[in-house]
């Protein structure tokens, strides 16, 4: 999403918060390509070859086991691929792959969102309530959480604002609504035709917290979404859940471009694309996050309310610095070529 965009999500929501999107303040930064591995600390801890493929983004510390407040990855980190480098979070995703006819398969890579700089990867946001002024709580060291579900296959019981953006051209004109609020752009399935600018890819996490536990066995029931409403709407937590936390937000731009070709898409026409957890419907999409800001130093660009990739209580660094930071493979695999099938799709 653009910042001058907000004005174009006002049709998204009730009338009443519209105006709040004309001074509401979001930070928007660029996190680039750490790693492309098969390793989950979150779900899989431990396990030298997860299930499925995920690209990583954050700190250098990013390994296959992370214990909980014991691995702070400030500490353990010597670099981020985020454009602030007070931040050495963990965020990562499965990877979008194209079946040819043929059937081999290819990574898709990622295009750096309109108006930053960096090597392939996601955008990383943290948005405090629209209204300008109700404070949010910044997560605390070894806090994580996961949304989504890589099982899932049908749109029953899909978290909330969970989607994909079909665009027709890398300007992203029109941009349309808010993410996940545009019906007429917006889907939770994959998209059923060529995408001529991509396809973006939104994830956006619960805000909520229950002030206790920092993880849970299902990574997601420490965490809930506002009742009443949402979170746009600056709507009370459940009384389970009192602690309001920032909105974060992942937007992945797959550039699917050197894939309109139609004569490698499949001969009947379907949708060609498949996550790497071998979802081809898309409703398997899901994020992960770990927790890992230096000290105080995202609530403070909370509480100033810092805007997009530039903070004046915060360190940033460029985007050579940025997309420095790399991690070696635990597992040596391909992520480059034509595969002839999925690396270890399971699911």
């Amino acid at each position: 999403m653009q910042w001058k965009a907000l004005f174009l999500a006002a049709a998204a929501i009730p009338q009443q918060v519209s105006a709040q999107y004309a001074t509401a303040a979001m930070m928007r930064f660029q996190c680039s390509r750490l790693v492309v591995d098969r390793i989950d600390p979150l779900v899989s801890p431990g396990l030298i070859r997860s299930p499925h493929i995920h690209q990583v983004v954050g700190g250098d510390s990013f390994n296959a086991t992370m214990e909980p407040v014991a691995y702070d990855l400030p500490s353990e980190s010597t670099c981020t691929t985020c454009s602030f480098s007070e931040d050495f979070s963990n965020y990562w995703t499965a990877n979008l792959y194209f079946r040819a006819r043929n059937g081999t398969y290819k990574r898709v890579k990622q295009m750096v969102n309109l108006g930053l700089q960096g090597e392939e990867g996601m955008t990383i946001y943290y948005i405090p309530p629209y209204d300008g002024h109700t404070k949010v709580t910044a997560f605390k060291p070894g806090f994580r959480m996961l949304v989504g579900d890589a099982m899932l296959r049908t749109s029953q019981n899909q978290q909330k604002q969970l989607c994909h953006r079909c665009y027709t051209n890398v300007n992203q004109s029109p941009f349309g609504g808010a993410p996940c609020a545009d019906p007429q752009m917006d889907t939770a399935a994959l998209p059923n035709k060529q995408c001529a600018g991509g396809i973006r890819a939104t994830i956006t996490f619960p805000t909520c917290w229950d002030g206790k536990n920092l993880d849970t066995a299902d990574h997601k029931s420490h965490v809930a979404y506002p009742e009443g409403g949402s979170f746009e709407m600056s709507s009370p937590c459940p009384a389970s859940h009192p602690v309001r936390l920032p909105q974060v937000m992942y937007e992945v731009m797959w550039d699917t471009r050197e894939f309109n070709d139609p004569s490698i898409w499949p001969e009947d026409g379907s949708q060609p694309f498949v996550y790497s957890m071998n979802d081809s419907t898309g409703y398997g999409w899901h994020g992960d996050y770990m927790f890992g800001w230096k000290g105080d130093a995202l609530q403070r660009a909370l509480d100033a309310r810092c805007s997009n990739d530039k903070c004046s209580q915060l360190q940033t660094q460029t985007p050579a610095q940025a997309t420095a930071c790399k991690k070696q493979q635990l597992i040596q695999e391909d992520i480059d070529g034509w595969l002839t099938e999925l690396p270890n799709a399971t699911m």
